[in-house]
């Protein structure tokens, strides 16, 4: 059973990765790169001291500084449990996929996906009653999670397990703020 689903995994993978094209191979690197998002993090941390001010949002600032380190070291210690070669490593496809950059860490489960997720349910959590665009928030992982697909440097299930671990640890932290925010705060 574990085997056909690893097997549709790929195939999957292989699929989705034969869409892409050379001339949207920039775009998706763009994407794919953390950095080339500051302006929605920068808009997020506007926000938070806007709706906060300075001692709430510095707090607020601080944890989520915390909350995606976090996330980010959650990922590398289930990679260093389930140790599962990236595609781009995997030599029963590699030959097959559209490789455009060639990570060398494991790929179970994608941090891209897991932390992205983390950091906008959290943000969808915070804002939801104060701005109703906020659920536009989730364009940012589920965008930056594909761009690891046209890149092959994860696997879909990779993708889809990284989102829910995200989404589970943003609802938590948002659960330990909120506690938090009141103790320190009331």
């Amino acid at each position: 059973m574990f085997d056909i689903l690893i097997q549709k995994d790929k195939q999957l993978l292989i699929y989705l990765n034969s869409l892409g094209s050379e001339q949207w191979d920039p775009i998706w690197l763009f994407i794919t790169n953390q950095l080339n998002w500051a302006p929605l993090f920068l808009l997020i941390i506007f926000l938070i001291f806007k709706n906060f001010g300075w001692k709430k949002g510095g707090f607020l600032f601080l944890f989520l500084i915390f909350m995606v380190a976090f996330s980010d070291q959650f990922t590398n210690l289930i990679r260093g449990i389930f140790e599962r070669l990236r595609p781009n490593n995997d030599t029963s496809i590699n030959h097959v996929l559209r490789t455009l950059i060639r990570p060398q860490s494991y790929s179970f489960t994608s941090g891209h996906a897991t932390t992205s997720m983390t950091f906008s349910v959290f943000i969808f959590m915070l804002f939801k009653e104060k701005y109703k665009y906020i659920k536009y928030i989730f364009i940012f992982p589920l965008v930056f999670a594909y761009s690891r697909l046209y890149l092959g440097v994860h696997f879909p299930i990779d993708i889809l397990t990284g989102a829910t671990v995200g989404s589970i640890l943003g609802f938590t932290f948002f659960k330990i703020h909120s506690l938090l925010q009141r103790k320190l705060f009331s």
